[in-house]
This record gives structure tokens, C-alpha cells and sequence, in this order.
């Protein structure tokens, strides 16, 4: 499947997170982009409805409860 480009937006902290995995994972030359298509990869082969999940998610983020 062909890959695409768009731009996200996102806090500091989760940007910090993202670099402590890159650094930690040196072996593998990581990058940013190539963690979050993982772990958004893991998020949609899940078995929850997924429109579900991430409105929870979202609502508890906005509530400061995430």
C-alpha cells in the first residue's frame, strides 16, 4: 500500500515520549513517524470498535483525565 504524508499536531510531552523511544531503540533506526504508524497500526488490527475507543479517548483528554 502506498504511504502518505500529512502533518499532526501534538503536545510536547507526547513528543518527548516519542524521542525517549527513538533514543532507546538505536539498534533499529527509528524515527518519530515510523513509531506512531505502529502504534496506530496495533490501534486499528485491535478488536474494539475503533471509532468508540478513540471518542473515550478523546473525551477523556479534554476532561484532563488522559
Amino acid at each position: 500500500m502506498p504511504e502518505i504524508k500529512f502533518g499532526v499536531t501534538i503536545d510536547e510531552e507526547l513528543r518527548k515520549e516519542l524521542d525517549k523511544i527513538v533514543g532507546e531503540s538505536e539498534d533499529l533506526d527509528l524515527s518519530r513517524s515510523e513509531v506512531v504508524e505502529t502504534i496506530l497500526a496495533a490501534f486499528f488490527k485491535s478488536s474494539v470498535d475503533h471509532t468508540k475507543k478513540a471518542r473515550e479517548l478523546i473525551i477523556k483528554k479534554r476532561k484532563g483525565k488522559l
